[in-house]
């Protein structure tokens, strides 16, 4: 046959697009059950696999993490598609309420407009279009990263069918008792104009002060001493709390005190929330600004004071001078007026926790306002069960336990946001004051029949689309098709920053609308960070764009890397220059396969039965079979780094370095008859080798395997017959679908395992050693090898040609003792020794070891100096005892190099 040709140098821009192009086109990544699927009369499994996308962002654009989070998926989608289970990844994107309208309402300032200049219809139509022109962008992206998702199958949480599951969770959740409007204190973001819910509040370390004030008695006979960090809200104080059981304060409760800088007198009240060894054991109430005072509130029927305007702006419950005012401007001014009022005592710096918008970095205000409410204990009760009836399982495990304590301490879920883009609320409003939450559109009020009934203004958050996204992406509240067969879905990968937003809360949704868990895997996957161990961000500069390093290395590079990285329950930490790894593996792929394929000139594929393999074709089988084991139970737990490494080691170590290298004895030295085996077992384990390594590479590995003579590879195969050895699997037209290497129990050969093992010991031993000489990897050298008898070094004796061809020898000679004139090397069962003859440059060997010796032995005279000096007695334990270990191993290498320099003398 003829040599077929790749092109000489690896270029992933020449084919990946081409390859994903066809792989959707034919409709490879939809489910095999699909009756318009290319693999529907192939179908091999009743097992369902299937993956929803946590769907970014529609106006976002793809970073690294989202790199990582697809790349996970889309390795254990392929791999699961290959086992022949029914399969299925839904692609999707969110419609990002807050974040969406921002985008929107930047470029109307740029503008000179506002969304009320709009209104609200005009303002929607115009965040479609947006939407519109960055989900394109989004699917784009995702296309360039390869993931094998079902596009047939894209969803939108806004779209219609996603619309009308939001309107059914809410009206069934106000039927049920757990959804209620009610006037709460919230977290509210003053730039975005909105409510948010807790976990939506991320909490940042800032600097600021402890403050300390007098609040005088309303009698005139005395004062006392409060503490706070925001000042400027002590004009919504309506009590001062001690601890019922402080015995300094017993006789104050009930005494009245005025508020400073007005006329009002507020009480002294006892709570047991006061902790009186903490400062003065007085503390401020004020139940509008704070949710452990709104907490004492309640309990003591206060007056709640609200003092801010939705702009964060202090309104009309203070006194004039102070209103309009943002909180820091009111804080300076009234420091400056209690001091005058000889009523401030002083301030302490301190960094304390301040809550930011997680969108737009605002502080956050606790704002009262009436807003939308789901109760979540219920919810969260049967969520709990669920993972303590193994319905649910975290990998790793750690994760259950921030799980739990979530679940445990979980509170109301605030739903309702003031802005304009998003799920409207369906709830309306009468005159006669009638609430009506419906199903359908309310234009009557059924109570007193007037049509004058104007719908709630809020939209729903974000997640509360999100939370329903496993089972509204397949149909849900409908019966369909899909959402019989792939429901409940099998796993979730996902970033452990959004388990309390995303996974808890599809937990709970699930369970409660389905009676089922949404997924039973969860794998939480680590951030991706910078070297430093920084998360990416663009104020450090230190982000990487996963499109600039696709063009740059290819697909394939980003996603081996990344996975080769991902060790389970640890983060990513990467930079540009990390994915060169990734690389340089697509290119060994690429480079053995071409050497492979070249060298089919004139050869002709034939049947290879089992009993046709030599030795070295039975242990490459065996270690491809490992492999295929090692890799198969990775990835169904969830170990993305352990099954990259067993792909990457079988593939670059085992089969390239020396099965590839040591196959070249078969075409120098045989026949045309052997010449023709070896090629055909070549063909064989390439094949498979693909099929392997499809999942972590799928671009170049489709490429490659688009390029063998499969017709002949399979149908040789059937001519051989029954094999245990060799692969007897049949295969498709395209990779994609092709069946992953099994494990199987007739490939194990222990005793050739460990007869190569002691052969690949012998040799890396001889490499290490020239290496650790300064010979040169192109001279060759003569070898003295010393067996031990019975020993599995024993090998070594019938595979001279091997040894001399991967250890660059010329001779080897087995001896019962070390010649005088050499250098050794010790392994299991052997010592080796370079013979120091006339292929050896002994005076440049010389100066080299003698170069070492000098360095070594200033080496170790600085480090016992610093072990006799200070350092020993003020160090840590572990520090001086690296040291100490540091110079047992020089001064063993000086003894060596001694050794070496007396022999060649």
């Amino acid at each position: 046959m003829h040599a077929i040709e790749l092109e000489k140098a690896y270029n992933p821009k020449e084919f990946e697009d081409r390859i994903y192009s066809q792989w959707v086109e034919k409709g490879y990544f939809k489910p095999s059950s699909d009756s318009d699927s290319p693999v529907h009369s192939q179908k091999k499994s009743n097992i369902k696999y299937t993956v929803v996308i946590p769907p970014p962002n529609v106006t976002g654009v793809l970073h690294m993490g989202h790199g990582l989070n697809n790349t996970l998926q889309d390795i254990v989608v392929r791999y699961h598609r290959m086992k022949g289970d029914d399969t299925l990844w839904i692609p999707g994107t969110d419609h990002a309420g807050i974040a969406t309208q921002n985008v929107v309402e930047r470029a109307l300032k740029k503008e000179g407009k506002s969304r009320n200049d709009l209104g609200r219809e005009k303002f929607i139509e115009r965040t479609w279009e947006v939407t519109h022109e960055h989900h394109d962008t989004i699917v784009k992206q995702q296309k360039k990263l390869g993931n094998s998702v079902d596009w047939s199958r894209e969803r939108f949480t806004y779209d219609e069918g996603l619309s009308k599951a939001v309107r059914d969770v809410f009206v069934t959740l106000y039927e049920r008792g757990l959804m209620y409007k009610g006037q709460r204190l919230v977290n509210w973001c003053p730039r975005c104009g909105t409510a948010l819910a807790d976990d939506e509040v991320d909490h940042v370390d800032t600097q600021g002060a402890m403050y300390h004030l007098f609040y005088e008695y309303a009698d005139g006979s005395g004062k006392i001493e409060v503490a706070t960090t925001r000042p400027e809200t002590f004009f919504g104080d309506t009590a001062v709390a001690v601890n019922p059981d402080d015995e300094r304060y017993k006789a104050l409760v009930g005494k009245m005190l005025k508020l400073p800088l007005t006329g009002k007198e507020i009480p002294i009240i006892a709570d047991s929330y006061v902790d009186k060894e903490f400062g003065t054991g007085m503390v401020k109430i004020t139940p509008a600004h704070d949710p452990n005072d709104w907490e004492v509130g309640l309990r003591h029927n206060l007056e709640v004071v609200n003092l801010l305007n939705p702009d964060g702006t202090l309104n009309d419950n203070v006194p004039e001078k102070y209103r309009g005012l943002k909180c820091e401007q009111a804080r300076k001014l009234v420091i400056e007026d209690l001091t005058e009022a000889g009523l401030f005592k002083g301030e302490e710096k301190m960094v304390h926790s301040v809550g930011h918008c997680y969108r737009c970095k605002t502080v956050v205000e606790p704002y009262l306002s009436y807003q939308w409410f789901v109760k979540m204990k219920p919810l969260a009760e049967k969520a709990l069960k669920a993972w303590r009836d193994g319905e649910i399982v975290f990998y790793p495990r750690k994760w259950e336990n921030t799980y739990t304590h979530w679940m445990e301490n979980i509170r109301d879920w605030c739903v309702s946001r003031q802005i304009w883009w998003g799920h409207r609320i369906p709830a309306w409003y009468c005159e006669c004051g009638e609430t009506i939450v419906s199903r359908e559109d309310v234009t009557k009020c059924p109570k007193c029949g007037s049509t004058n009934v104007k719908q709630d203004p809020d939209v729903l958050d974000t997640w509360f689309s999100s939370w329903l996204w496993p089972f509204s992406t397949l149909g849900w509240p409908e019966n369909t098709k899909d959402l019989a067969e792939f429901y409940p879905t099998t796993a979730l990968v996902t970033a452990y920053d959004i388990i309390f937003f995303w996974v808890s809360r599809m937990i709970m949704a699930g369970l409660e609308f389905t009676g089922k868990a949404p997924f039973h895997d969860i794998y939480i996957h680590g951030l991706v960070r910078d070297k430093q161990g920084r998360k990416m961000s663009k104020s450090l500069g230190n982000g990487i764009d996963p499109l600039d390093i696709i063009d740059q290395y290819g697909s394939d590079a980003l996603k081996f890397t990344l996975s080769y990285l991902a060790a389970q329950g640890q983060d990513v930490l990467v930079d540009n220059d990390s994915f060169k790894m990734g690389s340089r593996f697509c290119n060994k792929v690429w480079n053995a396969s071409r050497y492979i394929l070249g060298n089919l000139e004139g050869r002709n594929l034939i049947p290879v039965k089992d009993s046709d393999l030599n030795e070295l074709d039975k242990w490459i089988f065996t270690a491809l079979n490992a492999a295929a084991k090692n890799a198969r139970e990775a990835l169904d737990g969830y170990r993305y780094n352990d099954a990259a490494s067993t792909v990457y080691e079988f593939f670059w170590n085992n089969f390239c370095d020396w099965y590839v290298e040591a196959t070249k004895l078969s075409f120098w030295h045989g026949d045309d008859h052997e010449k023709d085996r070896a090629v055909s077992v070549l063909l064989n384990v390439l094949e498979e080798s693909l099929r392997l390594l499809h999942p972590f590479i799928p671009f170049v590995t489709e490429e490659i395997y688009s390029k063998l003579p499969l017709a002949e590879i399979i149908e040789n195969r059937k001519k051989a017959g029954e094999q245990k050895v060799m692969s007897n699997e049949t295969y498709s037209d395209l990779l994609v679908t092709a069946p992953y290497p099994e494990f199987t129990a007739g490939r194990e050969n222990a005793e050739i395992t460990a007869r190569f093992a002691a052969l690949q010991d012998l040799i890396r031993s001889v490499r290490g050693l020239r290496n650790e000489c300064g010979v040169n990897p192109a001279d060759k050298i003569n070898l003295a090898v010393l067996i031990e008898k019975g020993s599995a070094a024993e090998v070594c004796r019938e595979k001279v040609e091997m040894i001399q061809l991967l250890a660059g020898l010329s001779k080897v000679e087995f001896v019962d003792a070390k010649p005088t004139k050499s250098i050794g090397t010790v392994g299991v069962g052997f010592e080796a020794f370079i013979i120091l003859d006339e292929n050896i440059n002994k005076e440049q060997l010389l100066l080299h070891f003698q170069k070492d010796l000098e360095k070594d032995q200033k080496d170790a005279e600085r480090t016992e100096a610093k072990l006799n000096g200070k350092f020993a007695e003020h160090a840590p334990a572990e520090v001086v005892q690296a040291e100490r270990d540091k110079l047992a191993e020089t001064k063993r290498r000086i003894e060596k190099l001694g050794t070496y320099i007396e022999a060649l003398k």
